[in-house]
């Protein structure tokens, strides 16, 4: 129902009325009224961020645009990254366009217009990150993306990005860093509106490709940024989110290969040491309410601390775990049995897979009494929103984190809701009712 809402919502964007380019009075098409700059503005989706609009600027001030006066390609780039052709430029689909302010903001008239760009899941010249392999693993990096816009009637160019606008990234603090026995750690950070009361923490942490030194990338690969929109903030009446990342991968092991629990990892030590730390720097912390969760690599980590620490953390939200059932012993499984913990996986992860991760973990969990662990076990990651497909669009099955961040998971294991004082909840609102 969600997603056909939002696709009846996304036809009456195509289906708006459009008009010729009018320009003042008394102003030549042959004069030099055309900018060279725009401005481009990024928005986050289920597959990570995307070219959605571009502003430019123009001289005189106008009431109408025609967006078929619009043509608009790009090239995308990376230094020592050979792309393929499909990926590396091309045309950019121009749905609609608007008279807008300096900010893509609508306006009834002005001196901006902007250009609303098609985006799809499939099609790589949206996306200015990339996933990088190089020796043998892979990270999202930001690339070089630039476009090229044409007015056909003109002739006139805006090739020259001006600025860049990502409301949903533009909430955080990046700058944050931290080191504990020679390692360094980055991560970003939201504050909410600080009230008389204290504020939750929400702790995310990322998957394998997200490792490095740019802390943007673990918010805006798929799409993390969430949890400080307002429609998840309002379950928490305000929370701090903290989005740590790794210099590599979570999972790197002491001796510089993978651990899926067998071997003790390099980041757990430091990390627990970055949010004691951020804890104590931020006084309005609740610390009875600290939140825990991750995706693959990071739901690996966030079992990790929680099976290290279960006394500190208030709930674990895991999606996509990579940690192995075998290599958690019975007394462990008892020691976090009081934890509560909501899992979320899709049965096609051929990555992590579900039968040697989650589910003999959560059977062991509800077999000694654990009494507030939940699974939300899919069939298929699909497109929530409808535009793309709806339920006939599969997103690898390795991406179920998409459920957490979307807060759509709201069933358990038995395929009935998981339910509050008799009421269904998704699994943001249950997060925000645990507490030690």
């Amino acid at each position: 129902m969600k997603y056909k809402i939002l696709s009846f919502l996304f036809l009456i964007l195509l289906l708006q009325p459009i008009a010729v380019l009018a320009i003042e009075p008394g102003t030549s098409q042959n004069e030099n009224i055309f900018e060279g700059n725009y401005t481009l503005i990024l928005e986050g989706y289920d597959w990570g961020p995307a070219a959605k609009k571009v502003v430019i600027p123009m001289s005189e001030t106008i009431t109408e645009t025609k967006a078929s006066d619009f043509k608009v390609t790009v090239q995308r780039s990376l230094n020592g990254v050979e792309m393929s052709p499909a990926e590396a430029s091309g045309s950019r689909e121009v749905l609609f366009v608007y008279i807008s302010d300096e900010n893509g903001h609508r306006i009834p008239e002005g001196k901006h217009v902007t250009l609303v760009l098609m985006v799809h899941p499939n099609n790589p010249l949206d996306s200015p990150i990339k996933y990088v392999v190089k020796e043998g693993r892979g990270a999202n990096q930001w690339i070089d993306y630039k476009l090229k816009i044409n007015h056909t009637p003109s002739s006139k160019i805006w090739d020259t990005e001006a600025a860049r606008i990502y409301n949903d990234l533009n909430r955080f603090d990046l700058s944050g860093t931290h080191s504990f026995e020679g390692t360094n750690l980055t991560y970003g950070s939201f504050t909410p509106k600080i009230t008389s009361k204290k504020s939750p923490l929400i702790i995310w942490l990322h998957g394998g490709g997200e490792g490095g030194t740019d802390p943007s990338i673990p918010l805006v690969a798929n799409k993390a940024t969430n949890y400080a929109t307002p429609e998840i903030q309002a379950f928490f009446n305000g929370a701090f989110v903290l989005a740590p990342q790794s210099p590599t991968f979570w999972m790197q092991s002491v001796d510089g290969d993978y651990t899926r629990g067998d071997k003790e990892d390099i980041y757990n030590k430091a990390l627990f040491n970055l949010i004691e730390t951020y804890v104590s720097e931020h006084p309005q912390i609740d610390t009875n309410r600290i939140y825990i969760g991750g995706c693959s690599n990071g739901g690996y980590m966030s079992l990790k601390l929680i099976l290290e620490h279960p006394d500190y953390f208030a709930a674990g939200y895991i999606s996509a775990l990579a940690y192995s059932n075998e290599y958690i012993t019975d007394d462990e499984v008892e020691r976090i049995k009081n934890v509560p913990i909501w899992f979320v996986h899709s049965k096609d992860d051929t990555t992590t897979v579900p039968e040697q991760t989650v589910l003999p973990l959560y059977q062991r969990l509800i077999a000694v009494g654990a009494p507030n662990t939940h699974l939300s076990y899919y069939d298929h990651v699909i497109d929530l929103t409808g535009v793309y497909g709806g339920d006939a669009y599969y997103f690898p099955g390795h991406w179920s984190w998409i459920y957490s961040h979307a807060n759509d998971a709201d069933f358990d294991f038995n395929g009935e809701p998981v339910l509050k004082n008799g009421r269904p909840i998704t699994i943001m609102e249950w997060l925000s009712n645990q507490k030690k």
